[in-house]
């Protein structure tokens, strides 16, 4: 298989242009909540006005806005490039409010491809509710192996569409780090198409041509439903402790406009402690999909990728039902610089009694820059191998979970 990746001497570059954007605020020693983090008043100026019942405002506490480069190639695109913009911020004064974050940014291609990206998670005064979602369009080329745990490496297919997703939630809290509320998610594919008539290998044919022709059509998905979110981390963008559990239902109907008919229910645990001080973190998370109705290839769960089980291409697997498990060791090393171990394992099924000891496996190591270090922002370098004959060098902003 044609190895993805983003060379490293675009991740070179990129740390050295986020070096010159780095933010000057010190890290605190190990064991210590960061300044900005606390709930204390502790060396903070009086209040210039005595009847504001509002806690002072912490000058270092301030929002940010940083732009960051972005260089790549791969085989499929060429030589891109890009820019994405990390802002920071927090609602109102009260420092026990986590900050809220987003991501703006986007890149072009030398062949002609568009990728663009906003997305946002804000947490309003005293955290009474939480807004997130994505705006996501790409135009872009996949490998696609069919459907199921047991795919052939011999039938890589190269298959491209353009894509354009919308999803947003609204969450009300119900108790400390408690929320419920609804989410929303659209997702239109258009120009589905096969880009040569065989695999890879030439000796069959491309494996979207044996779906329905119905699924190579113009395909909208949309769905409406519920979700139940615990968030305890006590830092969304890089956790050094805490909890989060999302819970979530999503119904498809064509009432809501949705050429296809089916639920989707996702499960997303995950757990963070230090070990023996914040120089080392153990980061875990469980993860599950499950599908009823007719789900279309393009929405099936799957396996692989950026976040979950790097090692494995994205959609190497995928079918009607996934769970997955995958866990990481962080340590600080000195100044900016972290690194990163991780494993995991997961697997496909088409229907839930499908599921059995056949686990695909992925694994890796990587290096970390604190692009900022008063919010925890950290650019990342992955290398990771897996199962299905998998590798793969993944560039991303944050921790994958």
């Amino acid at each position: 298989m044609p190895l993805r990746y983003r060379s490293l001497l675009a991740g070179g570059l990129l740390l050295l242009s986020a070096a010159a954007y780095a933010q000057d605020t010190p890290s605190p020693p190990p064991g210590e909540t960061p300044p900005a983090d606390r709930a204390t008043l502790d060396n903070r100026p009086a209040s210039p006005n005595p009847t504001d019942p509002r806690p002072p405002k912490d000058p270092r506490d301030k929002p940010s806005f940083i732009p960051a480069p972005v260089l790549f190639y791969e085989p499929e695109t060429g030589a891109a490039a890009g820019v994405t913009f990390l802002p920071t911020w927090r609602h109102g004064r009260d420092t026990t409010v986590r900050k809220s974050n987003g991501r703006i940014g986007g890149w072009y291609s030398q062949k002609k491809q568009l990728n663009l990206q906003i997305s946002h998670t804000i947490f309003t005064r005293q955290e009474r509710y939480l807004v997130s979602g994505d705006i996501l369009y790409y135009d872009y080329p996949i490998f696609f192996y069919g459907i199921g745990n047991n795919t052939d490496i011999d039938d890589e297919s190269e298959i491209s569409y353009k894509l354009l997703i919308l999803q947003q939630r609204g969450l009300k809290s119900f108790r400390r780090h408690w929320f419920a509320g609804l989410t929303y998610r659209l997702t239109d594919a258009r120009s589905i198409k096969a880009d040569k008539p065989l695999d890879n290998e030439n000796d069959g044919p491309n494996q979207l041509l044996l779906l329905d022709e119905r699924q190579r059509q113009h395909t909208t998905v949309s769905g409406l439903g519920p979700a139940v979110v615990h968030d305890g981390r006590d830092n969304i963008l890089s956790t050094f402790r805490g909890h989060y559990l999302d819970l979530q239902a999503l119904f498809n109907a064509k009432g809501l406009g949705s050429d296809y008919t089916f639920t989707r229910y996702t499960l997303d645990a995950r757990h963070f402690q230090p070990v023996g001080s914040n120089r080392t973190i153990w980061a875990s998370q469980l993860y599950g999909q499950f599908h009823n109705g007719t789900v279309p290839f393009r929405e099936l769960a799957n396996l692989g990728g950026v976040s979950l089980l790097r090692g494995i291409y994205e959609g190497r697997f995928r079918d009607r039902q996934l769970v997955a498990l995958q866990t990481e060791l962080r340590h600080h090393l000195f100044w900016r610089i972290n690194v990163a171990g991780f494993v995991g394992a997961g697997q496909v099924a088409r229907h839930l009694d499908d599921f059995g000891s056949r686990f695909n496996v992925a694994g890796g190591a990587g290096v970390r820059f604190q692009f900022n270090r008063r919010d925890r922002i950290n650019i990342r370098l992955d290398y990771g191998v897996g199962s299905g004959g998998s590798s793969g060098l993944y560039f991303g902003v944050n921790e994958a979970f």
